[in-house]
């Protein structure tokens, strides 16, 4: 799915979770936030996100912010 019109930023999160076996429910529940949370980031339908949301999702993780998100490419 193309990232929200207006932006480039991709979330890595569906990668990040296969690696680390980990499911959207669980993260959920570590970081404190909702699974549909967790889903519209991964799912590139996010339109914002709060930096103690991020902080404790690279946390939970055990990753870096860039690992975690990109800079898509200009068209």
């Amino acid at each position: 799915m193309p990232p929200e019109e207006g932006h480039r930023i991709v979330c890595h999160l569906d990668e990040i979770l296969a690696a680390r076996g980990m499911t959207v429910a669980a993260l959920a529940e570590a970081v404190g936030v909702t699974p549909v949370n967790i889903s519209v980031l991964k799912n590139d339908r996010a339109k914002a996100v709060r930096f103690s949301t991020l902080t404790a999702i690279c946390d939970v993780l055990g990753c870096e912010v860039g690992e975690l998100l990109s800079l898509a490419p200009q068209p």
